[in-house]
């Protein structure tokens, strides 16, 4: 059921939800019953993550069974304390905690404040930590991060009681030491030791290294999710966090240490320019040679996903010219040695030695390579946005380096992330784009047609992003756009192209041409063929951000009266109608993130519904879920 319920589409469990919460809550209330009486929690565990997984999907719809289902488990957090049942208080406080960010705050406030002090007391009775192998520990790391977004700023009254013995954890130094190799010691007394040499070893204490960890972690949470309310306690975090990141007795707590900073620049971004200025600096020579000199590659990817965030927080003015060049020297050491080893992988596959064992060697460090790629042009496309042609004269220092990773015989993950890098190009420096596309234009179209359906995205992407910045009948790539519709209908055509690991770039390829339609051929210079045709694509099912231009075109052509896509009398206003609240329903159009979308949408049904006979026959065409939607009945 939990596996069920964690891919379940909200739209298919809502119809059942309430004989479904009927029935756990009958048995969860059955089995904490039994817990009660014979201290047996047999199948209650399975139960309390069901109905988490269940309200997880639900939403703000599980708010009807709210109460069914608190009651007992607020009774299970709070006595459930013996050492046997900890796993069982744990995924009782996940669950909690997952109900309340399903119901929201105004539902969930008049619990939150006994839950908040339930939490202290478990993490703070007696003044005495968790033990490192608690169950509990990762269950209430999410807690309080979800804690926090459910009840926001107010969640910093509880910073007083919880911060101090959490900065004292964060703080703790480990034990070490150095022994003889020959020295026989023992490690299930928390001490693990690593070789230094045939002479040596070197030993940490691993359970005071969890407490750190579960301190940092928790510190994250924090800076993320009250912004200005951890303003007062940035200073001392941050002189806590950046020294970690040479931590390397535990590698998630350099990540931690990394995952923080730029939550903590945001924090202080109300106290001036100077005061988020002297942090900066403080934090940058030690990111910036983590950047360098980080070995694990998991790490070094959420060290590359600080930098990134850092400079987005940070915006124009702040990165100096030194600070610069050191990030880029950073970046190209790091495409330099991508390059190189992918020359290196050619080699061993041509050795007389190389086998199966070793291509799979080989595909987990492309593996690896690729998702670090992904984040150098995280980097990248962040430094665009921030500095958008000002970028330009740092970019020439890299160009060389994306150039060659289009190539043909270069790997087709390097072909994605150099696209992408383009695609920021013309997004963020359009005015710039003329002077490289000697290196973009041709791979862009060739790549249209690419296997890897990452690849297929980034080029469709680029293709609209080109069409978008540079609109009209005089565009200096309107031969180029038309060129590659084709290449897109192929994709969008192919039999597989709606298949999960496909829908984005297929998405992007519907969109790729509802650019150039609006932007460089111009509806009114449209057939009925091709109206009817891009129709039929028609809804879209995952990309939110693609289904802004998409559904924006079709109310463009609604709004015009365009007879092609209303048909004769108007015969397709019911599968427009459908297809929009598909959008709606799958969550592709959001109010919250396309609010002008949402309000041309609303311009266009309300005088629908206000003719009774229209809206009649219009609704006896659509299927129950959109009614409801629409009727809210």
């Amino acid at each position: 059921l939990v596996n069920f319920f964690e891919e379940c589409p909200q739209n298919v469990l809502l119809p059942y939800l309430p004989d479904l919460c009927q029935k756990m809550q009958a048995t969860l209330e059955k089995k904490t019953m039994e817990l009660v009486q014979t201290h047996r929690k047999l199948v209650l565990e399975q139960i309390i993550t069901t109905i988490a997984t269940i309200a997880d999907t639900a939403e703000n719809h599980f708010t009807l069974f709210y109460q069914s289902f608190m009651p007992n488990l607020k009774y299970i957090m709070e006595n459930a304390n013996d050492k046997e049942l900890r796993l069982l208080r744990g995924k009782t406080i996940e669950c909690i905690s997952l109900i309340g960010l399903a119901v929201g705050k105004e539902v969930f406030l008049s619990d939150a404040e006994q839950i908040m002090n339930m939490l202290l007391k478990a993490q703070t009775d007696d003044g005495e930590q968790m033990d490192a192998d608690d169950p509990q520990v990762s269950y209430m790391i999410s807690a309080w991060a979800r804690m926090c977004k459910i009840i926001g700023p107010q969640f910093t009254a509880y910073l007083p009681v919880v911060m101090p013995p959490l900065l004292r954890a964060a703080q703790i130094k480990p034990e070490v030491a150095l022994v003889d190799s020959d020295e026989q010691v023992d490690e299930d007394e928390g001490w693990e030791f690593v070789p230094l040499s045939d002479q040596q070893k070197f030993g940490v204490k691993t359970a005071g290294l969890e407490d750190k960890n579960t301190a940092c972690q928790m510190l994250v949470c924090y800076a993320r999710e009250l912004k200005e309310g951890f303003a007062d306690y940035t200073e001392q975090v941050v002189k806590i966090m950046v020294p970690l990141l040479k931590f390397y007795f535990h590698d998630l707590i350099r990540s931690a240490a990394a995952e923080s900073l730029p939550f903590l620049l945001e924090s202080v971004k109300h106290k001036g320019d100077d005061y988020v200025r002297d942090m900066w600096n403080y934090i940058c020579p030690e990111l910036f040679k983590s950047l360098q000199t980080e070995m694990e590659p998991d790490i070094l990817a959420v060290v590359m996903e600080s930098v990134a965030s850092c400079v987005e927080v940070l915006g124009v003015g702040f990165i100096d010219s030194l600070q610069m060049e050191e990030l880029v020297e950073a970046m190209k050491n790091h495409l330099k040695k991508n390059y190189d080893k992918e020359e290196e992988r050619k080699e061993a596959r041509k050795d007389e030695d190389y086998d199966e064992e070793v291509e799979e060697g080989i595909e987990e460090e492309l593996d690896q390579d690729d998702y670090l790629l992904g984040k150098i042009a995280d980097i990248i496309h962040n430094l665009f946005g921030v500095y958008g042609e000002d970028f330009i004269q740092v970019f020439d220092k890299l160009t060389e380096y994306f150039v060659a990773m289009l190539a043909p015989d270069r790997p087709g993950l390097e072909h994605q992330w150099a696209i992408c890098v383009f695609d920021d190009l013309i997004d963020f420096a359009p005015n710039s784009a003329p002077k490289y596309q000697q290196h973009f234009l041709q791979p862009m179209m060739h790549y249209l047609s690419d296997i890897n359906p990452g690849v297929r995205q980034a080029a469709a992407y680029g293709v609209g992003a080109l069409a978008t910045k540079f609109p009209g009948a005089n565009s200096p790539y309107l031969e180029f756009c038309k060129n590659c519709i084709p290449n897109l209908v192929n994709v969008i055509n192919d039999p597989e192209s709606r298949e999960i690991e496909n829908m984005s770039a297929t998405e992007n390829c519907i969109s790729a041409i509802s650019k150039i339609f609006k932007h460089i051929i111009g509806q009114e210079n449209l057939d009925e063929a091709t109206v009817v045709t891009w129709l039929s694509w028609l809804p879209i099912q995952e990309d939110d951000e693609e289904s802004v231009h998409i559904y924006g075109f079709l109310l463009d052509l609604v709004e015009n009266n365009n007879v092609y896509v209303l048909g004769d009398n108007n015969a397709n206003l019911p599968d427009i109608i459908k297809i929009l609240t598909e959008g709606i329903i799958n969550k592709t159009i959001k109010s919250d993130d396309h609010p002008e979308l949402m309000a041309r949408i609303q311009a266009f049904i309300v005088p629908l519904q206000k003719n009774e006979a229209v809206w009649s026959a219009i609704l006896a065409k659509l299927p129950e879920t959109h009614k409801v939607l629409l009727t809210g009945q």
